[in-house]
């Protein structure tokens, strides 16, 4: 039958299929260039801040004693960048010193920095976005996923709120279980806690209390892998960073050429820290980022564009009540509660080999503060000052100094 149709019909039937392919590679140009963020069918404009380049004389004021906050910060030793965002335009931002001390190389907004524990809830959102899906639940046990770990009792919303009772695998194993391993991963850790003799003793039975430990997050990422056969920088990548227009994050274990731009080096006392044993176990830490690119996480997260609110909602809610206070933590997220049990502030900080961050928000004043620093320093967490600024002090008069 193919045999049959004329050579003519052939070239018109090729050069019809090309054009198509070139119309629909422009398609996918024009696309490309849209500042358009498009995530299950739902879109929105630029995910990113407002420059003001006219600000009015109150915006003017807190500028100016932001500015003099963070020039006594840097003479401090504060090493990092900060961004801070007030009803979608950008308040301040800034970068302050090197990206490598000893190459003496200028930081720069697109400079990426390692996350430490504020990685803790892109992997909490990885998690609810497979509960969303139907794919995991909230009360599904380690075993379903992992038959061989031999903590019993522990649900998927106990690794989520830190209230599993599970030993820090980062002082769980000595030389005899790790056998020389070096740079082990979540499945080497999950293998250990299987086979060790005896079992490491965990801290508490499972939801009895809070206790805020690395190997919840540790798990939560190997659960992520698991469920959906992909590594867990790959999922990431391809159902949050990609759809939010975050093209500046990754993790530490992804080498290539894109994933290492830009990344700074982790210092203290001056100097440069080398790799850590546990560098490559992720999902409690282990992502670079931007400040940029983490305020398009948290302003895509409240438009429901990753998932759906009353999920975030969930992430957002007080789940520890053991202590009278207003510290708090959810699902992957810290926070200051008022009496109502209700986030006035939404946080999480992170300190990893030389590195320490933070992210505040303020859900009230539609507030969002970003300092990553990657010279050790106080100031980074010394953020009563700048709260002062930017929500006014009578809203932060019980709130500690280093947050």
């Amino acid at each position: 039958m193919l045999k049959k149709v004329q050579p003519k019909v052939w070239w018109t039937a090729t050069a019809v299929l090309v054009i198509m392919l070139i119309s629909w590679g422009l398609v996918r140009k024009n696309n490309a260039d849209s500042p358009d963020v498009a995530v299950s069918g739902k879109s929105v404009k630029n995910l990113d801040p407002v420059a003001v380049t006219n600000p009015d004389a109150a915006m003017a004021e807190k500028i100016a004693k932001i500015e003099d906050i963070f020039r006594r910060k840097r003479i401090a030793g504060f090493n990092g960048n900060v961004l801070i965002v007030q009803k979608g335009k950008i308040l301040y931002q800034n970068s302050f010193g090197f990206a490598h001390m000893k190459a003496k190389d200028t930081l720069t907004s697109d400079s990426r920095f390692q996350l430490a524990s504020l990685s803790k809830p892109f992997t909490a959102v990885a998690v609810l976005k497979l509960i969303q899906e139907g794919r995991v639940a909230l009360d599904d046990s380690v075993q379903r996923f992992f038959p061989d770990f031999p903590y019993h009792g522990v649900k998927v919303d106990m690794l989520l709120s830190h209230r599993s009772g599970l030993p820090n695998y980062i002082y769980s194993f000595n030389d005899s279980v790790r056998h020389g391993r070096k740079y082990p991963d979540n499945l080497d850790i999950l293998d250990w806690y299987a086979k060790a003799v005896p079992t490491p003793t965990p801290y508490n039975r499972p939801g009895r209390s809070f206790n805020y430990c690395n190997t919840n997050y540790c798990v939560l990422a190997a659960i992520v892998e698991k469920v959906t056969g992909d590594s867990f920088g790959k999922y990431l990548n391809s159902q949050i960073f990609t759809p939010l227009g975050m093209q500046n994050t990754y993790l530490v274990t992804d080498t290539t050429i894109a994933a290492t731009k830009n990344r700074t080096d982790g210092h203290q006392y001056g100097r440069k820290l080398e790799k850590d044993y546990y560098d490559e176990v992720v999902g409690d830490k282990g992502l670079f980022s931007t400040t940029l690119d983490i305020y398009r996480f948290y302003n895509g997260l409240t438009k429901g564009l990753i998932i759906e609110k009353n999920l975030l909602n969930e992430a957002f809610k007080p789940r520890s009540f053991e202590r009278d206070g207003i510290r708090n933590y959810g699902y992957g997220f810290r926070m200051h509660i008022k009496e109502d049990h209700t986030p006035r502030f939404i946080y999480h900080g992170g300190w990893w080999k030389g590195y320490n961050t933070m992210l505040w928000v303020c859900p009230e004043d539609d507030a969002v503060i970003i300092v990553l620093g990657n010279t050790y320093n106080r100031s980074t967490y010394d953020l009563r000052e700048l709260l002062e600024v930017v929500h006014g002090s009578v809203k932060i008069d019980d709130i500690e100094k280093d947050i």
